[in-house]
């Protein structure tokens, strides 16, 4: 019995799924089982999806998108919709959900609305007319049922349909109280998000609860409560050096987050006074430059890497499963990174520590 001779593909003409189908000797649908890593594929000899793979590879065959949306009316593209840009909190967050969609096949498409109600209301309708298969929202409210698979990271919705993917603010708020308490802090300023932030009263409600918890009193004139729409170091220096005009009865500071904690440590600094020879700062999220701030900064760590790709992961399996059970929300356990920027309670009486010279 002669071997069937192998016609190389024309090198002038695109390969299509037919064609490398005759090449290899198999059915098409054998072809598109492999390259489409179809649950049915692990019934197909290992031998035979490399020969498959190997032969995509060196054609350079690429996938009729046109067609395989017109099949499966999806786009594999999604939209994220975040209050903001900038570094910190979401330049992580990203990083894990971007390593996702790269492996899975999917593009996004990102808007921010800056936390304008305009906006938040109006970019889901806008992603949904660009056939985006799915939405990411990153600590924004969703304000009306969308008829697509969506997950919320930080967004508390209570919404039927959604994923909530969320940190526990109880634990994380016990590791910074718990710190701070057993260096001696009693006399704590505490710092409230601004309204338009989603984590705020949740974690606002968990400060209370601890604190009680471990006798530690919230005095009101040591409360802080942000408004500022900015999400720079700005955020944390002008409350705080305003406290500090006040009052310097406290010696220690649980900061929002990261950023407001880093301009609270300059606002300290700016008032003669040390960090944390005089008030210890804790900030929240673990941004990629806490580490390296004077001093380095001691927080609450999200795992925001990880929150982001499993929120990804979500989506794309309620967008390629839509009959598939989900959880309503997803809990995420955090955790205390202690580094230069919490000391030992200095008992001062009427006057702070003087500087070493």
């Amino acid at each position: 019995m002669v071997a069937r001779r192998k016609q190389l593909p024309d090198a002038t003409k695109p390969v299509t799924l037919k064609v490398l189908a005759d090449y290899l000797d198999l059915s098409p649908a054998t072809v598109s089982i492999v390259l489409n890593d179809s649950p049915v594929a692990k019934s197909i000899s290992p031998e035979t999806r490399q020969r498959v793979l190997d032969a995509a590879k060196k054609f350079h065959y690429r996938p009729n998108v046109h067609a395989r949306m017109l099949r499966t009316r999806l786009t594999n593209t999604v939209g994220v919709v975040v209050p903001e840009l900038s570094e910190g909190y979401f330049t992580r967050l990203m990083l894990g959900v971007e390593q996702y969609l790269l492996q899975a096949g999917y593009l996004y498409f990102t808007v921010s609305h800056l936390c304008h109600p305009d906006l938040i209301e109006e970019y889901p309708d806008l992603l949904l007319s660009r056939s985006v298969d799915g939405l990411l929202l990153v600590n924004t409210e969703l304000r009306k049922q969308v008829p697509l698979p969506a997950v919320g990271i930080s967004s508390h919705l209570n919404v039927a349909g959604v994923t909530n993917v969320v940190l526990d603010h109880d634990h994380a708020t016990r590791l910074a109280l718990q710190h701070l308490y057993d260096l001696g802090h009693r006399r704590i300023a505490f710092m409230k998000g601004q309204n338009f932030s989603l984590d705020s009263e949740s974690r606002w409600q968990s400060i209370n609860t601890i604190a009680q918890q471990l006798g530690i009193t919230i005095e009101p004139e040591l409360c802080i409560y942000l408004e500022k729409n900015t999400w720079s170091p700005d955020l944390g220096y002008p409350p705080v050096h305003e406290l500090l005009n006040r009052t310097r009865d406290f010696t220690a500071i649980f900061c929002f987050n990261d950023t407001a904690a880093i301009g609270a440590i300059r606002a300290i600094e700016d008032a003669g006074l040390s960090c944390p020879g005089d008030i210890s700062v804790i900030g929240f999220d673990d941004i990629l430059v806490a580490a390296y701030t004077s001093p380095r900064l001691t927080t609450v760590r999200q795992p925001l890497h990880t929150m982001g790709r499993t929120a990804a992961e979500i989506l794309i399996k309620r967008i390629q499963d839509p009959k598939q059970t989900f959880s309503e929300t997803v809990w995420f356990t955090p955790e205390l990174v202690v580094r230069e920027s919490t000391g030992p309670a200095f008992l001062r009486t009427d006057h702070p520590r003087p500087r070493k010279r």
